[in-house]
């Protein structure tokens, strides 16, 4: 064991006296800092999965007046008086919302998605509680060749879950039950309309917890998330949503329900159809329960966020991570100068920072596991290594639940004090790590050439963050607004400049109405081919979020 005035003596306890560790400061940064969600969206109750209420108070323009050239599909029906009638024989009145010429702000939250980008105009929003209705309404459409948009919390960046045009919206908020737990195997089934942190504080009741953690977990609905194939924060330790959802429950586009909640781990009969929706974002049917395999909470949790002179010092410190902390590494994550001097200003106003804001790198470094005494031993053994290795200039650990919080705070209030600083343009990419940041300072130097970034310019700040651990950057620029010219500067370069490094367009977010027509960047012809075919068996009429995904 190491001495009292040790690394491992320190942690979880509430102490300002300096270490061996050269310049670590281990201070109680127990600030009265309320945790927030994503977005500024209120967190809802456990009763309740509705989508904030609170009408966008900047005005969004539709969607096909800033994108001229997508045009609505006249095939698709416009919705008609009998049309309505036949979805309020089916939901009662709170059930449904329909556009009578006086409730645009009830219709407006629906329509438009959190970050003011995309909006639609749907005149119709169905939200059933049971997926019986769903498929009586979903068959309805298809026969009669209606539009369809599936949304959950309305937490998604690409526009995915808002509609283009008039289509129908089949909400899942009202589609919020669990249905059963097996506190032995860990198997959760659920209504896909349940809110993912609702989930998580339910397992964690029973000593268990969600595979999958969120930003957005305040108010995003696990259907969503499977339907997008979230990755999110556990992903290093957990993998991806591919390994752990164990079934599902799906209305077809033709109203028929594909039952298949399994809960077993191992099932090797033929073709794995569950995959074909994990990901799919609502364009082969609507996901209505989830059965997901879920891992014990760990006992000790550790926290700690160091600050870096290079990117170079990043992969450094991530490949010293794998060796020293091995199985105990839960999280590996990072952010830039200009995103943590962004959330100082939005999220800490008031109160200090428990790091300075002087370097260029930060990460972040959890690890979790059932025996505390070796993980912070191996933890004490890691930063040591950095330390005498010179891979980190400065850093903190959390020492209690509070601190924990905060520390996170630095890198899930991003979004959030992104949101607040302006219109930002999100592109969410998977990158080679040997050149993971080089994007973000092409990017820089691109919109500084072109006059438009800088004080006072259009572009007001560009800023990267993301998951190291599995190679997604989040690359963002911030603007005073949308506009075309913009837009051309970053598209389609951001896309090229991916596709040249063999990296993907979209790691974690999805395609959506955003990124429809750019999954060439990142697939084959014949892969993309094969898509479509899918789409045609399963969908021949296309009403399934029509205009997203794969045109």
């Amino acid at each position: 064991m190491r001495s009292s005035q040790g690394l491992l003596q320190l942690i979880g306890k509430v102490s300002y006296k300096r270490t061996i560790l050269r310049n670590f400061k281990f201070i109680n940064i127990a600030y009265n800092i309320q945790r927030r969600n994503y977005a500024s969206l209120e967190r809802e109750s456990e009763t309740t999965a509705e989508i904030h209420k609170k009408v966008p108070t900047q005005v969004v323009n539709y969607t096909y007046d800033t994108y001229p050239n997508l045009k609505r599909n006249p095939k698709f029906k416009e919705l008609s008086p009998s049309d309505i009638k036949f979805f309020q024989s089916i939901l009662s009145s709170s059930e449904i919302i329909v556009d009578n010429g006086n409730n645009q702000d009830d219709l407006l939250p629906y329509n438009t998605d959190w970050m003011k980008k995309y909006r639609g105009k749907s005149r119709l929003v169905a939200k059933p509680k049971t997926t019986e209705q769903i498929a009586k309404l979903v068959k309805y459409c298809n026969e009669n060749k209606l539009a369809i948009v599936p949304q959950g919390g309305n937490t998604g960046l690409v526009g995915g879950g808002v509609p283009l045009f008039d289509e129908i919206i089949i909400s899942t908020n009202n589609l919020n039950k669990i249905r059963d737990f097996d506190p032995i195997s860990g198997t959760l089934v659920c209504d896909a309309g349940c809110i993912l942190e609702v989930l998580d504080n339910y397992l964690a009741e029973r000593g268990y917890m969600v595979p999958l953690d969120l930003g957005a977990k305040g108010s995003c609905h696990i259907g969503g998330n499977v339907a997008t194939n979230a990755g999110g924060l556990r992903l290093l330790r957990y993998g991806s949503l591919h390994g752990n959802v164990l079934g599902l429950e799906v209305v077809l586009p033709d109203g028929t329900i594909l039952e298949n909640l399994s809960t077993l781990r191992k099932d090797n009969t033929g073709y794995d159809i569950k995959q074909l929706f994990i990901g799919s974002e609502g364009t082969l049917g609507i996901i209505t329960g989830v059965s997901i395999l879920t891992p014990r909470r760990p006992k000790s949790v550790n926290v700690a966020v160091f600050c870096l002179n290079s990117f170079q010092n990043v992969q450094e410190a991530f490949n010293i991570s794998k060796g020293e902390l091995t199985e105990i590494l839960s999280a590996f994550e990072f952010w830039d100068i200009n995103a943590l001097r962004m959330v100082k200003h939005h999220l800490f106003q008031g109160t200090n920072l428990p790091l300075e804001d002087k370097y260029p790198f930060y990460v972040l470094v959890e690890t979790s596991g059932s025996n505390k005494e070796h993980n912070e031993e191996k933890l004490h053994n890691f930063m040591e290594i950095l330390m005498t290795k010179g891979v980190v200039e400065d850093g903190v650990v959390a020492q209690d639940n509070t601190q924990i919080q905060n520390l996170w705070l630095m890198r899930e209030g991003i979004p959030e004090a992104g949101s607040k600083s302006g219109s930002v343009y999100k592109y969410d990419l998977s990158i080679p790590l040997p050149v993971f940041y080089n994007l973000v300072e092409d990017m820089s130097k691109r919109l500084k050439d072109a006059g438009i970034f800088g004080k006072d310019k259009l572009v007001t700040n560009v800023f990267g963050f993301g998951h190291v651990g599995d190679g997604n950057l989040h690359l963002n620029i911030v603007a005073k607004s949308y506009s075309p010219e913009i837009t051309k500067l970053i598209e389609p370069y951001v896309y090229e400049w991916t596709a040249n490094y063999k990296g993907s367009v979209s790691a974690e977010h999805g395609l959506g109405l955003m990124k429809a027509g750019c999954i060439g960047y990142s697939k084959s012809q014949k892969m993309i081919s094969i898509m479509k075919q899918i789409k045609q068996s399963i969908d021949p009429n296309g009403i399934m979020n029509p205009y997203k995904f794969i045109l």
